[in-house]
Formats: structure tokens, C-alpha cells, sequence
């Protein structure tokens, strides 16, 4: 917790006060102003007195300079990449203007960066004007610079503060701009092998539509044309055999299903992964497994639900295929934090009576008690994969996890430093399998 004097020296900055106005230079000024006064009484030399009040004028009007016109500093950001990914490094273009009724002497910029983001964000702005506006003169620089998104989350950028000096360098002053910026910053997506070994309609290569014109236009059931359909579809031997525009009539492929469940119950993470997203290096593993997992399946062709174990969506599910549902998973999941109260017998009860393809659970240890609730969940799907972010050794398969590989799981084990790759392969093809 910040303590009462940090917390005022914040406050000042950010109303563009500084504690010590007068550089260096305007110190010595000041100083030299003193000495010339004190020589000026003690030996009688009037002409000091003279110096005295010059160097007093100069630092004074140096300040009025400053300090009595008015100045506004105004800055609008943009990032690119506009959503960024967890340890990708972000480049960040910011348009600052300066509106001043005087000149603004070469000074420094400082853009502040939250938690969550680091790099340099400083640098020097010129001297320059660029033109007038409303009696005030409007500097507009470019500034650019890299920062690398560390931690997920929607972390802030800004405000972004200005210092510059008087023509003599003798008085600075702070201003800052009061307009933060926010840069979301979802979780890394891993690059994952595809999933094998299902058969029928539980795998995932998917057509979009079917259109069977290499079987001969014959085969189709036409139907009757409504405005909008393409022209391109027109079945002209059955319009001109019913007087009448007929179309094609298209088939589409069922679409096979995937479920994805993140476990967010706070039982099987630390406490930060409650309190804010990034916090917990167990939790976010978790979450780049959901991530990759889903963008994996959605590539296959799987319509994928994403679900918490008591079976609510965490965001909408994203059908095969669909890059902008990737980059909506993304963004969502960008702000996922843990939960306090989830069980898995609710999953249990959910698969009750249903059937799926594919069923991804990630989750943290189990205990024993889960492992009963999650028995009878792999008969409801074509390929029932369990990955467990553990916060021992991976290396050694649990007791509970040896029991839900019995019932039927594919079962994977994961600590943050494990390649996830290499996890995913050793459950997504092959015989029911522990992975050590």
C-alpha cells in the first residue's frame, strides 16, 4: 500500500506540479542573486545590488514564462497490434500537441505505463512551432516507441507527461495529459497439432457447403427463387420445365461439435487469480490452454463452446473457421479471472444425457472427490482429453490422475514451464494415454 507522501508526490505529478520548479542552472541564479546582495552590503558596492536584482528579473520572468500563460497538452494513441498477446512486444504511435500562447523551449516526454506493460517510454520533443490556432501556438509532435505486453489484461497507457524549460533553462515545467489510454492484452495463442483418431461425424474437416454440381444438376431438389439469391444458382431445366425461376438448393454439412471447460473454481488456484487477471502464473496457463486449445478445434472446423464447469458460456461459442469469433474469444478472455464457487459434479450432471465431440477440461490438481464426479463424462464424448495444471511435478503421474485415465480420460499434466505443444500431442492422437 502506497504511504501518504507517495500518494501526494502522485497527485502532484499528475496536476503537472513539481516540487522544485527551478533547475539547476536557475538555482545557481537564485543563489549567485543572494550572494550578490550579501557582497553588495558588506563591502558597499552598489553596482551588485544591480546585479542582484537582474538575476531575480530574469529567473522571475523566466517563470512568468512559464508559469502565467496557459498550456495545454493533449495526446491520442494507437497500438499496433491494436490487440496484443501476453510476451509480444506491442509498437505504440502517439500524436502529442502542444497549444501555448508562447513558444515551448525543447523539453522531455514521459509516457507512464501500468502494470503489466514494460519498456522505454521516454524520450526529447524539438523546439519547434507548427503553426497558430485561436491566438495559441500548437506544437504537434510524433512520438513512437515499443513496449512488450507482459502480463494479460487491460492495462493502461498514460498519462502521458511533458517537461520543458524557459529560452534561459533556468525554470521547468510539468504538464500532463489527461487522457490515459487502454491497451487490452489477451492471452498467447500456442500453435497446437491436430486432433486425430475420431471417426465419423466427431472429426472436424469441415466443408462450409456442399454445392454437388460435379454429380450432375439433376440430383439437386430445386426450390423456388426469392429475392436475393444469386443469380448463379438459378436451376434453369427446372425453371424452364415449371415456367418459373428455380434455384439450387444448397445442403450444408452438420458441423461437429467441441466443448472447451476452463475450471475457475478458486479451490484450484492462489488467491490473485481472484483478484486480477495476470496474476496467477498456474491460472494463466490455464487460460493460454483454453485459448489454444479452442483456436485449434475452430480451425478443424469444430463449432466449439467454451464453458465454465457449471456449464454457463464464458463467451459465445465460435463456429469452424471463424477468425473474427477467435479475436472475440481473445478479447473476452483477456479479463477471465478465477471464481469462488464452481464444482466439477456440475460438469458431471451437464454430460448427464449429452453427447459431443471432442471435450477439452483444464483444471488444476484433482482430488480424490473429483475424480468420482468425473467418471462417467468420457462416455458422452468422442474424445474426452483432461489436462491438469499442477503446481508439483509433472513428471510423476497423481494417484487421482491415474484414476481418471482408468475412466476413460486422455490425461495431461502441465506446469507454467511445460511446452503446452508438446502436452497437446501426447492426448490429442493415440490410445488413452497419461501424460509424464
Amino acid at each position: 500500500m502506497a504511504s501518504p507522501r507517495r500518494a501526494t508526490r502522485r497527485a502532484r505529478r499528475e496536476r503537472g506540479v513539481t516540487r522544485w520548479p527551478l533547475t539547476l542552472r536557475g538555482l545557481g541564479a537564485l543563489a549567485l542573486a543572494v550572494a550578490c546582495f550579501v557582497l553588495a552590503a558588506r563591502f558597499g558596492v552598489i553596482e551588485l545590488v544591480y546585479v542582484g536584482v537582474l538575476m531575480l528579473a530574469i529567473v522571475g520572468v523566466s517563470a512568468a514564462t512559464l508559469y502565467l500563460a496557459g498550456r495545454r497538452v493533449r495526446v491520442a494513441r494507437s497500438f499496433h497490434p491494436d490487440l496484443a498477446t501476453t510476451g509480444d512486444p506491442v509498437h505504440v504511435r502517439a500524436r502529442m500537441e502542444i497549444r501555448s500562447p508562447l513558444p515551448v523551449a525543447q523539453g522531455r516526454w514521459e509516457d507512464r505505463l501500468g502494470p503489466g506493460l514494460e519498456g522505454e517510454t521516454s524520450g526529447i520533443f524539438p523546439a519547434t512551432v507548427s503553426g497558430t490556432r485561436a491566438g495559441a501556438q500548437v506544437r504537434e509532435i510524433e512520438i513512437a516507441y515499443d513496449i512488450v505486453a507482459a502480463r494479460r489484461g487491460v492495462r493502461a497507457v498514460g498519462p502521458l507527461t511533458v517537461t520543458s524549460t524557459d529560452p534561459f533553462g533556468l525554470v521547468r515545467r510539468t504538464t500532463t495529459a489527461r487522457e490515459p489510454s487502454t491497451l487490452t492484452v489477451a492471452p498467447a495463442v500456442v500453435t497446437l497439432e491436430s486432433v486425430s483418431d475420431l471417426p465419423g461425424s466427431a472429426g472436424g474437416r469441415m466443408s462450409a457447403s456442399t454445392n454437388r454440381l460435379g454429380q450432375g444438376t439433376d440430383n439437386l431438389i430445386p426450390r423456388h427463387y426469392v429475392p436475393g439469391d444469386s443469380m448463379r444458382r438459378i436451376h434453369w431445366r427446372a425453371s424452364a420445365h415449371r415456367d418459373e425461376l428455380m434455384v439450387r438448393q444448397e445442403e450444408q454439412e452438420t458441423t461437429p461439435e467441441a466443448v472447451v471447460v476452463l475450471d475457475r473454481a478458486m479451490a484450484r488456484w492462489s488467491d490473485a487469480a481472484l483478484r486480477a487477471p495476470g496474476e496467477d502464473e498456474r491460472f494463466e496457463t490455464a487460460v493460454t490452454a483454453t485459448v489454444s486449445v479452442t483456436a485449434q478445434l475452430v480451425r478443424e472446423g469444430y463449432h466449439v463452446s467454451i464453458l465454465d464447469v457449471d456449464g454457463s458460456p464464458l463467451v459465445e461459442p465460435v463456429d469452424g473457421g471463424d477468425a473474427a469469433g477467435l479475436r472475440e474469444l481473445l478479447s473476452a478472455f483477456a479479463t477471465v479471472t478465477a471464481r469462488r464457487a464452481t464444482d466439477l459434479t456440475d460438469l458431471a450432471r451437464l454430460f448427464s444425457t449429452a453427447q459431443t465431440g471432442p471435450l477439452v477440461l483444464i483444471t488444476g490438481d484433482l482430488e480424490p472427490a473429483d475424480v468420482g464426479a468425473l467418471a462417467r463424462v468420457p462416455a458422452h464424448s468422442a474424445l474426452p482429453v483432461l489436462i491438469c495444471v499442477t503446481a508439483g511435478p509433472s513428471t510423476v503421474p497423481s494417484e487421482e490422475r491415474l484414476r481418471a485415465a482408468d475412466t476413460g480420460w486422455r490425461v495431461a499434466a502441465m506446469t507454467p514451464r511445460d511446452d503446452l505443444t508438446a502436452v497437446w500431442s501426447s492426448v490429442a492422437g493415440g490410445g488413452r494415454r497419461v501424460h509424464a
